[in-house]
């Protein structure tokens, strides 16, 4: 991911700044089509051994209205330390996120 990337991502995520943690978490549980599809029987298969995390992020978050408030919601909540999909990221792309969303929002890196 370079830098213009990250950079306009964080720019999106500014909007949700203000957002109090319960109400994002509680909106994107609500809206996020993976809860909605972790929660069925039937689930699709969204993983194989030989799926690079990168498209396996953007298979799983496709046509997902949420995605921005998942990245938001997860950058405070784990930062670096998370593993997996999180904003139709993989944990690679997010950890190169947080540095500059840490920056943006005032506070130092974890």
């Amino acid at each position: 991911m370079n830098r213009d990337d990250c950079e306009a991502i964080v720019d999106r995520l500014d909007r949700y700044a203000a957002v109090p943690d319960d109400v994002l978490a509680e909106y994107v549980t609500r809206e996020g089509l993976c809860f909605w599809a972790f929660n069925r029987k039937e689930m699709p298969e969204l993983t194989g051994e030989n799926t690079p995390d990168r498209e396996l992020a953007a298979r799983m978050c496709a046509g997902c209205p949420v995605t921005d408030e998942c990245l938001e919601l997860e950058l405070r909540t784990s930062g670096p330390f998370t593993v997996g999909v999180w904003g139709a990221l993989s944990d690679t792309d997010r950890r190169v996120i947080y540095r500059t969303w840490t920056v943006r929002r005032g506070g130092e890196q974890r």
